[in-house]
C-alpha cells in the first residue's frame, strides 16, 4: 500500500516538475530502478507493488518519443545509452532472476514492446540479439507458467522481424558450444548480481558476504554507471569470438547448431491454454517460410519440429474410433487448424468421434499449411517425414488390414486427406505412398511392385461394395490432384507404345472394305463367342450393329483423329432404341451433358498445362508395337467393372463410370484415342472402353429379348430414380433396368467430352 503511495506521490512531483531533456529523464528512469536493487531489503514482494514497471513504460515512451523527433534510421542519444549500457542484458539478468517476483513478465513485455515500437532495426545490434536470444531459451522451458502470455507475445514480435528482414534469422542460429558459453556467462552474472558482484556498472566491485541482503549490489556501482565495466568489454569480445552465426554472411549450418526460437515455440504449441498453442502455431508459421537456406536446414536437422508433427498427426489419428461412418468422415467440416473452438456440447448433430476426427483434420491441415508456406528445404524434409513416419508407419498397417470395417475407416480417411491436401511438396509425398514412384510400363509379373498400390486398386473391386465405392472415390479425388504422376502412374505409362493398335500398312483388300462401308468391328463381334445369340434371324441385333457409320478413308492415316461427328455419333447410337428412356424425360438429353463436359475440360487442361504433354499422339513408326499390351491394374479393374454394369448395384455403376469420365477428359491424345475414338483397330487380345460397351450392350440385347415389358418397366425406374414417381412395387430385374440407364447415361456424357475435346483442339 505505502509502495503504491508512493508511485502516485512520484507521479504527481513529475508531473509538476519541469521537463527534463530525453536523455536525463531516461537515465533518471533507468537509475530509479537500478537503486531499486540497492535500497531494498524485502526482494520477496511482487514487482507490481514497486514503481519497476512505471519506470520501465516511462523508458520506452521516452525512446518512442526520442524515434518520433528524429530523422528516420537515426539513432538518439536514449537508444545510444540502452545499447552502451547493455541495458537489455541487465534486464534480462533480472528477469531470469525473476527479482523481485513478477520481474520476468515485466522484462518480456518489455522487449515486446520495444521491438514492436521501435521503428528502425534493433536486432543487428549486438546488445540486443543477444540479450533477446537468452531470453528465448527462457521461453517454454515450463508449460502453464503465470509468464506464458508474455512468453508467447516476445516470440511472436521477434517472429514477426525475421519476417520483415530474413536475414537476422542468421543471429539466432547458435552454435551449441556459443549456447553453452552464453549460458555460463549467465549464470556467472546471475549469481553475481544475486550477491553483490559489480557487474551492473562499474570497472571494480568485490562480493559482498553471504549473509547480506541478496537484492543489495553495492551504492557505489550505481553512481558509477556511466562507466563501462572493462571486464564487460573482455565478455562481449571473448563472446563475439564464438558467435559463429551472428552474422548475416554466415550461411553455413554447423551439424551442433541449435534454434532455439524454434525449440521454444514447439514446446509452447503443447500449452493447455489453447490460445497460446495457436499463436506458437503462427509462430513457427512464420519462421519456417524464411527464405534463408541455413534456417531451413537448422530447422529440420537441429529441431524437433519434424518429429513434433508427425507424432501429433499419429496420435490423433490413432484416438479416432476404429468404425467411423464413411459419409461422417466426408461431410464434417474440418474447423482450419487456427480456429479450432468446437464445442461438443452445442454440436445437435454430433457423433461418437466427431471431437477427435476434427483435432486431427485440424492438425492435418496445419501440417499441410505450414509445409505449402515453408522454404523449400523445410518443406522437402518435412513432407518426407509425415510419409515416413505418419503416412506408411500408421496408415498403411490400416489400409492393408483385413477387416472390412478398418478397410473402409481407413479408405475414408484417405480419400478425405486427398481431398484436403492442398500443398505441392506433400501432395507429391502422399502420390508416392498410394502409387509408389514406379513409371515404367506394367506387365503382369510386375503388378504388385508396390503393396499398398496394388491393395487399393484391388479393393476398387472388393466383395463389400462400400468399400468400393469408398476406394474408388478415393481414386477420382487422386485424379483430380495437379501432380502429373497420378496419370502417368495409373494409365499413360501402359498406353506409351501405342501397343494396343494392330498396325498394318493400308492394302488393296482394306481400301474395299472401306469403300463398301463394312465395319471391321461389326464382322469380330460377330466372331466372339460372347455374341453367339446374335443369330442372323435376329433383326434387331442386325440392325444395332450397322448403326455406326462407316470409316472414313482419313482414319488410315494412322493419326489417332477420326471425324468428331463419327464418334459422337457412335457413342450415342450404341444403346439400342428400346433400351432408352431419355427421349420420355425432360432436361436428360445429351446437351446437358455438353456444358458439363466444357467445364470440366477447361479445368482440366489448366492442372494439365505445365505438364507439357503432345499434341498428338506419338508415330506408331517410333512406337514398339510388337511389345505385348497391358491396360494396366487400374483400367484392367475398371473395365472388368464396366464389363459387369448389367449386374451390379446403381451407385457401384455410377461410381465406376464416374471414373472413367474422369480419365477420358483429360487432354492426353493416347488417352483420347484409347478411351474415346471407337475407329482404332485394335491389336490381338486387347480391349478399349468402347470395346467393352459394345460387349455389354451385345449382352443386354440378348438379356431384353427375355424381360416382358422392359422398356415401360424401364421408363418406370427411370423416373423414381429423378423422383418424378413415387415408390412402388418392387420391379422384376431392377439391377439390370438402373445398369441400363446409367450405360445410357454414361454413352451421352462420352459423346460430349469426345465433342468438346474435338473442338477446343481445333480451335487455336
Amino acid at each position: 500500500m505505502f509502495s503504491k503511495f508512493t508511485s502516485i506521490l512520484q507521479h504527481a512531483v513529475e508531473a509538476l516538475a519541469p521537463s527534463l531533456p530525453l536523455q536525463e529523464d531516461f537515465v533518471y528512469h533507468w537509475k530509479a530502478i537500478t537503486h531499486y536493487y540497492i535500497e531494498t531489503s524485502d526482494d520477496k514482494a511482487p514487482v507490481t507493488d514497486t514503481n519497476i514497471p512505471s519506470h520501465l513504460d516511462q523508458m520506452l515512451d521516452i525512446l518512442v518519443q526520442e524515434e518520433n523527433e528524429r530523422e528516420s534510421g537515426e539513432t538518439g542519444p536514449c537508444m545510444e545509452y540502452l545499447l552502451h549500457h547493455k541495458i537489455l542484458e541487465t534486464l534480462y539478468t533480472l528477469g531470469k532472476a525473476d527479482c523481485p517476483p513478477g520481474m520476468k513478465q515485466q522484462v518480456l513485455a518489455f522487449y515486446t514492446k520495444l521491438l514492436g515500437r521501435i521503428r528502425q532495426p534493433l536486432l543487428p545490434h549486438i546488445n540486443v540479439h543477444r540479450p533477446v536470444q537468452k531470453l528465448i531459451r527462457l521461453c517454454g522451458e515450463v508449460l502453464a507458467t503465470p509468464t506464458e502470455n508474455e512468453e508467447i507475445q516476445f516470440l511472436c514480435i521477434v517472429c514477426a522481424k525475421l519476417k520483415q528482414d530474413p536475414y537476422l534469422v542468421n543471429f539466432f542460429l547458435e552454435n551449441k558450444l556459443k549456447a553453452v558459453s552464453s549460458k555460463e556467462t549467465t549464470n556467472v552474472i546471475t549469481e553475481d548480481m544475486l550477491k553483490g558482484q559489480d557487474t551492473l556498472g562499474t570497472d571494480t566491485g568485490q562480493p559482498i558476504q553471504p549473509e547480506e541482503t541478496p537484492g543489495a549490489a553495492g551504492a557505489e556501482r550505481m553512481e558509477k554507471e556511466d562507466e563501462l565495466p572493462q571486464q564487460a568489454d573482455d565478455l562481449s569480445f571473448s563472446l563475439d569470438e564464438l558467435n559463429v552465426a551472428s552474422s548475416p554472411e554466415s550461411s553455413t549450418v554447423c551439424p551442433n547448431q541449435d534454434y532455439n526460437l524454434v525449440n521454444s515455440l514447439l514446446n509452447l504449441t503443447k500449452s493447455p491454454d489453447g490460445r497460446i498453442a495457436v499463436k506458437a502455431c503462427e509462430g513457427l508459421m512464420l519462421l519456417v517460410s524464411l527464405p534463408e537456406p541455413a534456417a531451413a536446414k537448422c530447422l529440420t536437422q537441429s529441431t524437433c519440429l519434424c518429429e513434433l508433427l508427425t507424432d501429433r498427426l499419429a496420435t490423433l489419428y490413432r484416438a479416432l474410433p476404429q468404425s467411423l461412418d464413411p459419409l461422417d468422415i466426408e461431410t464434417v467440416e474440418a474447423i482450419n487448424w487456427g480456429l479450432d473452438s468446437y464445442s461438443h456440447k452445442e454440436d445437435a448433430s454430433a457423433f461418437p468421434g466427431k471431437r477427435a476426427l476434427i483435432s486431427f483434420l485440424s492438425w492435418f491441415d496445419y501440417c499441410d499449411q505450414l509445409i505449402k508456406e515453408a522454404q523449400k528445404i523445410a518443406a522437402v524434409a518435412m513432407a518426407k517425414a509425415v510419409r515416413e513416419r505418419f503416412f506408411v508407419d500408421v496408415m498403411e498397417p490400416q489400409l492393408m488390414q483385413t477387416s472390412e470395417i478398418g478397410i473402409l475407416t481407413s479408405t475414408a480417411l484417405l480419400h478425405r486427406i486427398v481431398r484436403q491436401v492442398t500443398s505441392d511438396v506433400l501432395l507429391q509425398e502422399l502420390v508416392y505412398f498410394v502409387l509408389g514412384e514406379h513409371r515404367e510400363p506394367e506387365t503382369l509379373p510386375n503388378i504388385n511392385r508396390h503393396p499398398l498400390r496394388h491393395r487399393l486398386i484391388e479393393h476398387c473391386d472388393h466383395i463389400s461394395d462400400e468399400i468400393s465405392i469408398m476406394t474408388l472415390r478415393m481414386f477420382e479425388h487422386l485424379l483430380q490432384k495437379p501432380h502429373e504422376h497420378i496419370l502417368y502412374n495409373l494409365v499413360l505409362r501402359n498406353l506409351e507404345e501405342r501397343n494396343y493398335i494392330e498396325y498394318k500398312p493400308l492394302c488393296q483388300e482394306d481400301k474395299d472394305v472401306v469403300e463398301n462401308g463394312q465395319i471391321a468391328g461389326a464382322i469380330d463381334l460377330e466372331e466372339d463367342p460372347l455374341f453367339t445369340d446374335l443369330s442372323p434371324d435376329n433383326t434387331g441385333a442386325q440392325e444395332w450393329l450397322s448403326v455406326s457409320p462407316p470409316v472414313s478413308p482419313e482414319h488410315s492415316k494412322n493419326d489417332g483423329k477420326t471425324e468428331v461427328h463419327k464418334i459422337v455419333n457412335s457413342f450415342l447410337c450404341l444403346v439400342p432404341e428400346e433400351a432408352k428412356s431419355s427421349c420420355h424425360v425432360e432436361g436428360t438429353g445429351y446437351d446437358t451433358y455438353l456444358r458439363d463436359a466444357h467445364r470440366q475440360f477447361r479445368d482440366y487442361c489448366l492442372i494439365c498445362l505445365r505438364w507439357e504433354w503432345p499434341g498428338s499422339p506419338r508415330s506408331l513408326e517410333k512406337c514398339n508395337l510388337e511389345a505385348s499390351f497391358f491396360e494396366g491394374h487400374f483400367l484392367k479393374v475398371l473395365f472388368d467393372r464396366m464389363g459387369r454394369i448389367l449386374d451390379q448395384p446403381y451407385d457401384v455403376n455410377l461410381q465406376v463410370t464416374s471414373v472413367l469420365s474422369k480419365l477420358s477428359l483429360f487432354p492426353h491424345p493416347h488417352i483420347h484415342e484409347y478411351l474415346l475414338d471407337p475407329y482404332i483397330n485394335l491389336a490381338s487380345g486387347c480391349r478399349s472402353l468402347f470395346s467393352v460397351i459394345v460387349r455389354v450392350v451385345g449382352d443386354l440385347m440378348v438379356r431384353i429379348q427375355r424381360i416382358p415389358d422392359f422398356t415401360p418397366k424401364l421408363l418406370l425406374v427411370r423416373k423414381r430414380l429423378l423422383g418424378l414417381e413415387p415408390e412402388g412395387p418392387v420391379i422384376d430385374h431392377m439391377t439390370l433396368l438402373e445398369g441400363v440407364i446409367v450405360l445410357e447415361e454414361f454413352c451421352k456424357e462420352l459423346a460430349a467430352i469426345a465433342f468438346v475435346k474435338y473442338h477446343a483442339s481445333s480451335t487455336p
